[in-house]
């Protein structure tokens, strides 16, 4: 598990959203606690990732991503599936320490660090980094019991992970297709 982050992924009501924390984490120390770590992709602004793990890394997974979606014309199923493929062949990629997700109004995915490609159960949410898992369950109790709408609902559930969460805090961005 990478402490460095919370990234959160919703997918309801025929909208995507992201949103990810700024806190930048070197073992117990908080080197940075703006930064983004959440972007648009592809040619007409079309998908939504974000990431957790190493900064240049992630940078890295990015730009080819954001390659593959180019060559698959914005497709986002066809592009994961091509990135996993790629990802599996090089044994530098295998290396790299990061994960993404990735999604859009139709398909929302965990791309992890060792080239796997995860669609979430119930399609709708996923989380990575060291607050994951506190912003997926705050996720998965506002969806079932309250009615907010999926921007809100991703900006309560991660400043919920940051009370939590030490590699996390409240400086949240959100971006929202």
């Amino acid at each position: 598990m990478f402490h460095a982050t919370t990234i959160l992924g919703y997918k309801s009501e025929g909208k995507a959203v992201i949103g990810g924390d700024g806190q930048v984490s070197f073992g117990d120390t908080v080197l940075k606690g703006n930064a983004t770590k959440i972007r648009k992709l592809g040619k007409n602004d079309e998908v939504l990732a974000g990431f957790a793990g190493s900064t240049a890394d992630a940078f890295n997974l990015f730009d080819m991503f954001e390659t593959i979606l180019a060559e698959k014309k914005g497709d986002l199923f066809k592009s994961v599936i091509g990135f996993s493929k790629m990802w599996r062949k090089d044994k530098h990629l295998r290396q790299l320490e990061a994960m993404m997700i990735v999604l859009n109004n139709e398909h929302i995915f965990i791309l992890s660090g060792t080239g796997d490609v995860v669609e979430p159960e119930d399609g709708k949410i996923a989380a990575i980094g060291s607050g994951g898992n506190y912003a997926i369950s705050a996720a998965r109790a506002l969806d079932r019991h309250a009615d907010l709408a999926p921007k809100e609902l991703v900006q309560k559930s991660l400043e919920i992970a940051g009370d939590i969460c030490i590699y996390t805090n409240k400086n949240i961005k959100l971006l929202e297709l």
